[in-house]
């Protein structure tokens, strides 16, 4: 495998340092071999000093091209809300830096594909923050399906049912997630990108799907309920219903997948869970511990995908892959 970087490490410098980069992903940066955290940036020079202290970071910057053209940085992470990442993708790019960006990648399917065509053409990576394809519980899944533990896989059925937040247009934390403009959706975009993204990673793309998708809370801009059924290329059939209007009693998170001998069934948010259900079999329930950073093994594969020690299964290609499905879905 080719180095993707003329150093022996990875030198970071993170674009807009807000709570993802708390816990779930830049502490890990640290920590993972051959990495480490170079530079920080955010707009607002006290908060982005403020991080850099806590957390022990040297550098810090309130403009992003400073830090992008930082000459010890070489690998950007992206961690803005979405209406900023077609923005940084392109000038960490043209200054010949892989990115990591969160997820979704994009507000668009549209925004994505120029994403990736900019990377292509300075010839720099793009990795997408869609970290559930690399833990332990999640490769379960895969193992299972893989090694035949539940026959030919028929269907996969998807429901997320949260109920309504009616203060949320007054948490300017929060409000960006359902405000379009800046995330592309609401809360479908941010929860169901990652359940979609994941199935993408066990079956492979999918080659269609179709919805409908409503605003019955009457609470924010964006959907609040989207139901849909989809193909993957391989030929399972799936069906998914995402409703964030609902009451406290509907609250669930489970996607069964139904093969011809059996049946696995798991949360996406929470319990790092897997139960196994199979003809003439009793139940097995597999259980895990989730990392404490919740990004580390993605961005383990990250950094050794740059220095030519592995491979990233989480990349530009597959991550617009699953804002195309959104959009299909959502805007049938």
């Amino acid at each position: 495998m080719n180095k993707k970087i003329k150093e022996n490490q990875v030198n970071w410098g993170i674009v807009g340092v807000g709570d993802v980069c708390e816990v779930k992903s830049a502490p890990a940066m640290n920590l993972v071999a051959n990495s480490r955290i170079e530079a920080v940036m955010r707009r607002n020079a006290d908060k982005a000093q403020d991080y850099a202290k806590r957390h022990q970071i040297e550098k810090w910057y309130s403009d992003a091209d400073a830090l992008i053209n930082d000459p010890k940085v070489n690998a950007i992470y992206i961690a803005t809300p979405p209406d900023a990442h077609l923005e940084y993708t392109i000038k960490a790019a043209n200054a010949g830096k892989p990115v990591y960006v969160e997820k979704p990648m994009a507000r668009t399917h549209a925004e994505c594909q120029e994403m990736i065509s900019v990377c292509e053409k300075a010839g720099v990576p793009l990795y997408v923050a869609y970290y559930r394809r690399a833990l332990p519980h999640f490769l379960k899944i895969k193992e299972l399906i893989e090694s035949g533990a539940i026959g030919d896989v028929r269907f996969v059925e998807v429901r997320m049912c949260k109920p309504l937040v009616p203060d949320i247009i007054t948490h300017q934390t929060n409000h960006w997630r359902v405000n379009p403009e800046v995330s592309g959706g609401g809360y479908f975009y941010d929860l169901a990108s990652h359940q979609l993204d994941f199935l993408d990673f066990l079956f492979g793309p999918i080659r269609k799907a179709s919805g409908y998708s409503a605003n019955q809370g009457g609470q924010y801009k964006a959907e609040d309920i989207v139901t849909a059924s989809f193909e993957f290329t391989k030929g399972v059939l799936g069906t998914g219903s995402w409703c964030f209007a609902s009451g406290e009693v509907s609250d669930k998170d489970i996607t069964t997948i139904v093969g011809s001998k059996g049946e696995i069934s798991y949360v996406s948010f929470g319990k790092a869970e897997v139960t196994l259900r199979r003809d003439a079999s009793e139940d097995k329930v597999f259980s895990f511990d989730l990392p404490k950073h919740i990004q580390q093994p993605l961005i383990q594969q990250v950094v050794d995908d740059l220095l030519g020690n592995g491979m990233c299964v989480s990349t530009g290609v597959s991550g617009a892959r699953t804002n195309q499905v959104m959009e299909w879905m959502a805007n049938s």
